[in-house]
């Protein structure tokens, strides 16, 4: 009888969890499934931080782990994607390339269903190929950036696996909160920033936010992005900077929940003022708390479809320096600019002709009517701004995705210069800086991509204002 009685109550308990979450009964049921996994990527060695080339010794110790961390989605109809969010500076193209070159394979998806995104914390590791001439490294240096490059790859891949392992039926919210902690480092002086009354744009205050529950309602993940470098902190200790404590912040508020940050086109916005463990703190308290007030609020529930497209745009490079100006170059210059003299002179002697264009990554999501659109390298603001006057102000961009190979300017900040417009290109390691057609190609590019998944245009009457 006892025997009897215990089935009886695990049946009964197997129907009230399935009736919990909808009564699931596969792809066909007219909902979304979700799954969501993470990683540890810290590295259990000491080796080099990413993002700053005034460093002079590898990390020291841990303020707070790296993850990677996964979001499996699939649709009504079976169509599946998955969006990967990383505590690192950016992921170069041959990782990006592996990575989701693995991911394809494994769960039958094509690029454009995968978005691989990076928060550009700098306090991560470097990566193999990623900005190698900013830091004097040597041989054992070499090796262990290839070894934690390799070892990435892995542990990205298994992340998702573990995700789409997870699937669950779900549902899936959208909308957008705000916070103004960004502040645009171009036209605005960090060093005389507590004198002044007011703060120079451009800017994108926006917190795009996901939502993710279960059908009867319990928070499953929360992903939340803004557009704002992760540079408050400049120590020697791995971190995630503001946005991983705003991610330890949301999870220690709803336990059992992953909370996901993603990058926006904040290439030119910075955290001021900045450099302390506080700070970052407080940042990351900031920006958890306008997540959490856009939770609490009714947010826009998203129906289970899913489109997707991807394409690369080959955008143009300007000639590169000849010998002569290289040699020039190199006299008068010491540091990571000497040792990228030194790389590119080689190439000319050696007689390797440098690239006339770039493969660059732009993709959009449409989930449900929320429209996501994800672009590689360190993107400016004005492409995010730009994007939202056409398409309203309610879509989400992403900047570093797929590859972060260079600063991604607008022509205007091109024509004026500066680091995000020139210098940059040498910290990166590229031959030669971009060419003025870089925003009319980005542009286009998108436009021709948005018309191929029917993108909605409010109005239809912002395109060439």
């Amino acid at each position: 009888m006892t025997k009897v009685r215990t089935i009886l109550i695990l049946a009964i308990t197997t129907f009230l969890w399935l009736d919990g979450d909808a009564q699931f009964s596969g792809k066909n049921a007219n909902q979304w499934q979700a799954g969501v996994a993470t990683n540890k990527i810290t590295p259990d060695y000491s080796m080099w931080l990413a993002g700053y080339g005034a460093r002079t010794e590898p990390s020291d110790g841990t303020l707070h782990d790296l993850w990677a961390k996964a979001l499996a989605i699939q649709d009504s109809s079976g169509r599946r994607a998955v969006l990967i969010t990383t505590d690192l500076v950016g992921v170069p193209k041959q990782i990006s390339d592996a990575i989701r070159g693995r991911i394809q394979q494994s769960h039958s998806l094509e690029k454009a269903d995968i978005i691989l995104n990076t928060s550009h914390t700098h306090t991560g590791p470097v990566l193999t190929d990623a900005l190698t001439d900013i830091y004097p490294l040597t041989s054992e240096d070499h090796e262990k950036i290839d070894r934690y490059s390799r070892e990435l790859v892995g542990k990205i891949v298994k992340v998702v696996d573990e995700a789409f392992k997870n699937l669950r039926p779900a549902k899936l919210y959208a909308d957008n909160g705000v916070a103004r902690f960004q502040v645009n480092r171009r036209n605005n002086q960090e060093a005389s920033l507590i004198q002044q009354s007011e703060l120079s744009g451009p800017n994108d205050h926006a917190v795009p936010v996901l939502k993710i529950t279960r059908p009867a309602g319990k928070l499953m993940a929360i992903v939340f992005g803004y557009a704002c470098h992760p540079t408050v902190l400049s120590s020697n200790q791995w971190s995630g900077d503001y946005p991983g404590f705003a991610q330890i912040e949301l999870e220690k508020e709803h336990r059992g929940a992953v909370a996901m940050f993603f990058q926006g086109a904040g290439a030119d916005q910075n955290p001021m003022p900045r450099r302390t463990v506080p700070l970052a703190r407080q940042y990351g308290r900031t920006l958890a708390a306008a997540v959490d007030r856009v939770l609490e609020e009714e947010m826009k529930e998203l129906s289970p479809q899913i489109a997707t497209a991807y394409t690369e745009i080959d955008l143009k490079l300007n000639p590169a320096p000849t010998a002569e100006e290289l040699t020039s170059h190199c006299e008068m210059s010491e540091g990571y600019q000497l040792r990228w003299g030194k790389r590119m002179l080689d190439k000319v002697e050696n007689g390797e002709d440098f690239p006339e264009e770039y493969p660059f990554p732009v993709q959009i999501w449409q989930l449900g009517d929320q429209s996501i659109f994800a672009l590689g390298g360190e993107t400016v603001v004005g492409y995010a701004l730009r994007l939202k006057e056409i398409f309203g102000y309610d879509v989400f961009v992403m900047g570093y995705s797929n590859d972060v190979m260079a600063y991604i300017p607008t022509a205007t900040i091109l024509h004026e210069g500066g680091y995000e417009g020139a210098t940059s290109q040498i910290v990166y390691g590229m031959a030669s800086t971009w060419s003025f057609s870089i925003e009319s190609d980005i542009m286009e590019g998108i436009m021709q991509l948005s018309g191929e998944l029917n993108v909605p245009i409010p109005g239809n009457n912002l395109i060439g204002k």
